[in-house]
């Protein structure tokens, strides 16, 4: 039985990883990576202001690989893949809209304060 399974587990990533691996495939893996990469980002920018951080880069890598992987969806006609990853680049991107909002008030209370006379 063991033999068995183990047999059909080689046919399976074989035919997974060598028989239908082509260049969507390719793409697929690298779409996967470079979503991934974003978690890696977060992990670096967190360590280094010791406190949960979520930078720019990994909204960015965020849309990357989802875009990257939603075209990969469309490419295998996958319904699950394109509609996570359809409703997911829009919070991404909102995300991104919040993050620029704020920034521009921090750099008009900022400007306000130095317009301001000192008394």
């Amino acid at each position: 039985m063991l033999m068995r399974l183990s047999h059909d587990l080689g046919l399976y990533f074989y035919d997974l990883v060598v028989a239908r691996f082509d260049l969507w495939a390719a793409f697929g893996v690298l779409a996967q990576f470079v979503f991934g990469a974003r978690f890696l980002v977060q992990w670096i920018a967190s360590e280094k202001a010791e406190k949960s951080v979520i930078p720019v880069g990994f909204w960015v890598l965020s849309i990357s690989g989802g875009l990257m992987t939603l075209v990969y969806g469309f490419a295998r006609s996958d319904i699950v893949i394109i509609l996570g990853q359809a409703f997911s680049i829009f919070i991404y991107i909102r995300n991104l809209m919040l993050i620029s909002k704020e920034r521009k008030k921090a750099a008009g209370r900022i400007g306000s304060e130095v317009e301001a006379p000192a008394q």
